[in-house]
């Protein structure tokens, strides 16, 4: 049985080359070919490759969007292209993430399929796999906070950007971002949510709410030390009282 193969990078060149070669190994097969991070989840979650190498520098979406587009839904064996400097490369090794330093030539990808045929041969894990989760974890704060978020909806990914983003609420393991008169649904937790968002942009005024602070309005005081957080399109939200340290802030308190 061969092994499903996609590639994902926003360089053709790179792309044509490195199909070349994979075409040349008789237990792939190379589905197809992706020039950008959106295109990439929608392959994945549509054709389920076993095997993805993975750019992690490009346009709109890059490498690590792709797999937190994808959280929750099965991974396939991901090798990482990147031209990142020696610290970030440090990362890959530490979390025993395999990647391909660029420009690479084909002795080093025989040896990143070596150890991608080792991950193959291992069951399917159903979640993230502990080493890719700490890989995020330790490269994306380096990256800054990302401009655009990744929504999957009916095999679709829409790219929102963070600062169009009114406010976000909590619904039970999902989060509703309301974008202008749009609505998108992620399947995350506000916490989780809130560590993707820039905190001198995002505040977080409740347990289920968190609001652009550039569409506040003005703010109303209310009984018990709380306060009603008036937008600029209507919308009327609650700083609970647990919150009131926020406050500062929004130069109050």
């Amino acid at each position: 049985m061969k092994h499903r193969t996609l590639i994902v990078d926003d360089e053709p060149l790179a792309r044509e080359r490195l199909s070349r070669w994979l075409e040349a190994e008789p237990d792939l097969e190379v589905i197809g070919e992706c020039a950008d991070g959106r295109q990439a989840v929608e392959r994945i979650l549509t054709d389920r490759p076993a095997l993805v190498f993975l750019d992690v520098q490009m346009p709109e979406l890059d490498g690590f969007g792709v797999l937190e587009a994808l959280h929750g839904e099965p991974l396939p064996v991901i090798v990482f292209a990147t031209a990142y400097d020696q610290f970030a490369v440090k990362a890959f090794e530490v979390h025993a993430v395999d990647y391909l330093l660029k420009p690479f030539d084909r002795e080093r990808l025989r040896v990143a399929l070596d150890r991608a045929r080792q991950r193959l041969a291992r069951p399917a894990s159903p979640a993230m796999p502990e080493e890719l989760a700490a890989l995020l974890a330790d490269l994306r704060p380096r990256e800054g906070y990302p401009a655009r978020i990744a929504v999957r909806s009916e095999g679709r990914v829409a790219l929102v950007r963070a600062d169009d983003i009114d406010w976000v609420e909590a619904s039970d393991n999902y989060v509703i971002l309301h974008v202008g008169a749009e609505n998108h649904i992620l399947r995350d937790t506000l916490t989780a949510f809130e560590a993707r968002l820039n905190p001198e942009r995002f505040l977080r005024i409740s347990r289920s709410t968190i609001v652009n602070m550039d569409r506040i309005k003005e703010l109303q005081p209310l009984f018990h030390g709380e306060y009603a957080v008036i937008l600029r399109n209507g919308t009327r939200l609650t700083l609970s009282r647990g919150y009131r340290d926020k406050l500062k802030v929004l130069g109050l308190g």
